[in-house]
């Protein structure tokens, strides 16, 4: 037998090991790796938020919320004022092992949870049929998701999946559905099911089988157990089996999943709320191991190197410890002095300071916006971690981050070389405008939650929405309809048309700028705060709603087209967009501009129609070009619009003074 050589591995989770067995390889004795069972453990006896692991451990998205009064994840939350179509999910916020890639085993594992569906508008009651009401929202599920940023859709998809997810989506669910979709092969509106990959159950229970009613208000306790070596998983409510067979799920495992909840409503609305929670894991792994040779070969070269060094080492005088420790006694109370000598006259030069504190725990009504300090922007991106970062452009960068009553945030950090430059220098006028702007509330605006500034740091804070912005789903892998393209557009053309009703502009319509909520609806944020200080107010708002109407124009052009305004990769005549849909315009083949990905499914007399909308926004203001107000009456797509002009006006914007701050991109570009 070869020899064996010791390791010492250092892992988050608990590890044991087993004894590694030779086996022959070429002719060779070789040593296997290790076998190591890999163990996760996760315990919430209940989601208060005197906890601090809770925030920290647990991550909200969507509309889940925590209950500090009920000490329980909400999906929603119920002091929401409309509590249908929302979506959320409750994820632990690190993955975990789930399968062993080099044998494709999946881990094994165990929850149990506590969770009640509580109706706020109605209580349950018993039918004729002994069953309960219709009443009530989507339901919940236990997920195994590849990722922690995800939502799915509202309704009948508990959050579990949405459009972007691929065919091949690796996902688990153990489903508890309140609601009755034949479409989706649902048996009743009170049902067990379990989904691999997709939102159709591979299998499905009656809950009322056993005797359980999910929406009778009772707070019901789940166990899931799964056991990856028998492919075998068992499912039960209380002390009632729900489901026990076969099931393999190693098709639907990365090596690293999240594991939590969703949960949504839809036109029916409930509460879905989780007491506590506890989920075990073991998953088996097999480490690497050099072969006996090389051990020995090893072992013997630091024996060798031990014996003659400790000759060398016995020839010199090591310093006594005791001198050591003396000097970093010594070297410890200097700096303790210090610091206090330092504190001592910085308190005697600045006795107003204690009023600071005051001043800043002045109570504020919920929801306001209002001033945070660095330490609390810092601590909720994590230090500003490179993980945390969202995007970034030239102003900037995006963070997500979390504040400590566990609400995700959306945080932008304005560069040192931005807020150096001519464009940034008033930096009183920009968090004026801030918080001009934090003031404007619109169901497809932003909300603006803070502002952050110091000597050296303006940051704002927005609201986060987990769907992302709308050019990863335009000009992704997926492929947006012509439904929900069409409300986009509607959607941000209603926000900027309120924005100019309160004589304010966005300064920075583009996609990356609209973003998507977990219904899908477009709400428009990252606003384009700093312009030049050297015009009047006046007329910088009345230019720059003039040029929001010419960017908007850019950005349904790309809504219908489902690419950049600028692509590189294109013929030389079709890289540039408003080039090319003027030129389609001219010789009456627009249909050409629409995106061919969405197929026959699309509404082609629509989607034409909002093209030339959109060419309409980018004629020159005195020749044509609606106002924000006029554009949405258009997009109701009732009454007739203006006819564009046969052929391409010369030029698209008058003002192209660099000066100004006003022209950026298209608004300042002549027609080639």
């Amino acid at each position: 037998m070869g020899s064996y050589c010791c390791f010492s591995f250092l892992f988050s989770a608990t590890i044991v090991v087993f004894v590694a067995y030779p086996i022959l390889a070429d002719g060779k004795k070789q040593i296997t790796g290790p076998a190591v069972t890999v163990t996760k453990h996760l315990f919430f006896s209940d989601f208060r938020l005197d906890d601090p692991k809770i925030v920290h451990e647990v991550k909200l998205l969507g509309s889940a919320r925590f209950s500090d009064e009920k000490g329980a994840i909400q999906i929603p939350e119920e002091s929401q004022l409309d509590l249908r179509h929302q979506a959320g999910r409750a994820i632990y916020a690190y993955p975990i092992r789930m399968l062993d890639p080099l044998t494709g085993t999946p881990a094994s594992f165990e929850t149990t949870f506590s969770f009640q569906f509580s109706n706020s508008s109605a209580e349950s009651h018993v039918n004729s049929t002994g069953g309960y009401n219709n009443s009530g929202g989507s339901g919940l599920a236990f997920i195994v998701v590849p990722d922690e940023f995800t939502v799915g859709r509202p309704g009948p998809w508990l959050a579990m999946l949405n459009d972007a997810c691929e065919d091949n989506y690796k996902a688990v669910a153990v489903e508890f559905d309140t609601r009755h979709n034949p479409e989706f092969g649902d048996p009743n509106d009170n049902h067990v099911g379990i989904n691999l990959g997709s939102i159709i159950s591979t299998t499905t229970v009656n809950a009322s089988d056993v005797g359980v009613y999910l929406k009778d208000g009772l707070i019901h306790q789940a166990k899931i157990a799964y056991n990856g070596s028998r492919s075998w998983m068992e499912v039960s409510l209380g002390s009632k089996p729900i489901f026990s067979g076969s099931l393999d799920l190693s098709p639907f495992l990365n090596e690293y999943m999240f594991v939590g909840f969703s949960a949504s409503t839809g036109e029916m609305t409930q509460i879905h709320n989780v007491y506590s929670w506890n989920f075990t894991s073991t998953s088996q792994a097999s480490l690497r191991a050099p072969t006996a040779e090389t051990c020995e070969s090893k072992i013997m070269e630091q024996y060798d190197q031990g014996v003659q060094s400790s000759a060398s080492h016995s020839s010199k005088k090591e310093p006594p410890t005791s001198l050591l420790i003396f000097i970093c006694v010594m070297a410890l109370a200097i700096a303790v002095f210090a610091s206090l000598f330092y504190n001592g006259r910085r308190r005697n030069n600045q006795t107003e300071a204690v009023i600071l504190p005051d001043k800043r725990q002045r109570p504020r009504p919920p929801n306001k916006p209002r001033r945070f300090t660095i330490s609390e922007v810092s601590s909720a991106t994590r230090g500003f971690h490179e993980y945390e970062i969202l995007g970034s452009d030239s102003k900037g960068i995006y963070y997500r981050g979390k504040l400590p009553n566990g609400c995700q945030v959306a945080i932008k950090r304005f560069s040192a070389q931005f807020l150096s430059s001519q464009i940034g220098l008033d930096r009183r006028r920009l968090l004026k405008q801030i918080s001009t702007i934090s003031r404007v509330r619109h169901p497809n605006l932003v909300p603006i939650r803070g502002w952050c500034q110091d000597n050296r740091e303006t940051m704002v804070v927005y609201d986060f929405y987990p769907n992302g912005s709308l050019d990863k789903w335009l000009f992704g892998a997926g492929v947006l309809p012509w439904t929900r393209r069409l409300k986009v557009v509607k959607d941000v053309a209603d926000a900027l048309s309120f924005l100019h009703s309160k004589q304010l502009a966005h300064k920075n319509m583009k996609t990356t700028s609209v973003f998507l909520d977990v219904s899908f609806r477009a709400v428009l944020g990252d606003f384009g705060f700093v312009l030049s200080s050297t015009e009047s107010q006046r007329f910088e708002a009345t230019v720059s709603q003039k040029a929001d109407v010419f960017e908007f124009g850019i950005f349904v052009l790309e809504v219908v087209s489902g690419r950049g305004r600028l692509e590189s990769e294109l013929r030389q005549d079709e890289r540039d967009l408003l080039d090319f849909a003027w030129r389609m315009h001219e010789i009456d083949e627009k249909a050409r501009l629409v995106d061919r990905r969405m197929g026959s499914m699309v509404n082609l007399e629509q989607a034409i129609r909002v093209s030339e909308i959109g060419l309409l926004c980018t004629l020159n203001e005195n020749k044509g070009r609606p106002c924000m107000e006029e554009a949405v009456e258009f997009l109701n797509l009732d009454g007739p619009i203006p006819e564009l002009p046969p052929n391409r006006p010369v030029a698209l914007f008058p003002y192209s003074s660099a000066n100004t701050g006003l022209c950026t991109g298209y608004s300042c570009t002549l027609f080639k």
